[in-house]
């Protein structure tokens, strides 16, 4: 175990019947940083978070956990990560004070110091008013800070957490990431799965999962600058008429439309990328403009993500 690395995977596996919803999965995630999932529903990202912190066994393969070997002592491991699911699993009949007490039982935090510790949390996460508050009556977002302060009661080294932004207002996001952002600078390891592009963004590294296989790994910038691809940005009159035209170009891998521009991909093996768009427009007779352009991350994720014979287009 090298101790740069909160959790190292060696060919990580879970399959379910014929369904392998994790294939082969290697990981490195460093201390201290927030590591992002990325990748659509059903890509695996729920399922490797379940393994590393001891809820599924992997059906092939093993990880290390803060030092902890996993499948073998995942019950070793539980005080020291916290877990919050998309699903904020809270006691909706108790208040937030209650739901708090109660998770400080749950690790038996010291006595002495609870009332401290939760009161430290009902000011640091803004639910001093809600303490006597039902939790099943509150915002999303309230509840979602709720979750994160059940979630870190007890000090854990590692956070997990499974899509945790995916029933909140774009508000409460920017908050929970700041939130974030300062366990980090705490030391806190952060793992995090998402399907927000601008949430994946904020991630100092990430690896993106498609249909249980990771297809790329790195920070941000790194996928952003490697992708395979020319990116050319085409703002045109008629946004419809230009995909038509550019569309089933051999050349052309992918073509996505953002409200009257194209962002078209083609890989890096063709030269000239701009003219063989503006050709295309061109001899279809659309009125447009095109410009060699940086790769976003949803650009990197299409790359990735899309099938060999798309890549060699």
């Amino acid at each position: 175990m090298n101790g740069d690395y909160a959790i190292e995977a060696q060919g990580l596996s879970k399959h379910f019947g014929n369904l392998k919803a994790v294939d082969s999965l290697d990981l490195k995630v460093p201390r201290g940083q927030i590591y992002g999932f990325l990748g659509p529903n059903g890509s695996g990202k729920s399922t490797t978070i379940r393994m590393l912190c001891g809820l599924l066994t992997p059906t092939e393969g093993s990880a290390t956990v803060l030092g902890t070997h996993i499948p073998g002592r995942a019950r070793d491991l539980r005080p020291r990560i916290g877990y919050m699911t998309q699903k904020f699993s809270l006691f909706g009949d108790m208040t937030v004070l209650e739901n708090l007490q109660f998770i400080s039982e749950i690790y038996s935090y010291p006595r002495t110091d609870r009332k401290a510790r939760i009161e430290e949390l009902l000011v640091r996460y803004d639910l001093t008013e809600q303490r006597r508050q039902m939790a099943g009556t509150m915002s999303g977002g309230q509840k979602q800070r709720l979750a994160l302060a059940c979630a870190v009661l007890h000090k854990p080294n590692l956070l997990l957490l499974d899509e945790p932004t995916s029933a909140v207002d774009p508000q409460s996001r920017r908050d929970f990431w700041a939130n974030l952002f300062r366990l980090a600078e705490g030391g806190t390891t952060i793992m995090v799965s998402t399907h927000y592009m601008d949430e994946a963004e904020r991630c100092h590294r990430l690896a993106i999962l498609d249909r249980g296989v990771k297809v790329a790994d790195g920070t941000p910038q790194h996928l952003q600058a490697t992708t395979g691809m020319h990116v050319i940005e085409v703002l045109a009159e008629d946004p419809y008429a230009a995909q038509s035209a550019i569309h089933d170009l051999a050349e052309v891998a992918s073509v996505t439309q953002l409200g009257v521009r194209l962002r078209v991909l083609i890989s890096e093996r063709f030269d000239q990328p701009l003219e063989i768009v503006e050709s295309a427009l061109t001899r279809a007779g659309v009125r447009a403009e095109s410009i060699i352009s940086s790769a976003t991350l949803e650009d990197v994720f299409v790359a990735v993500t899309m099938g060999p014979e798309e890549r060699a287009a």
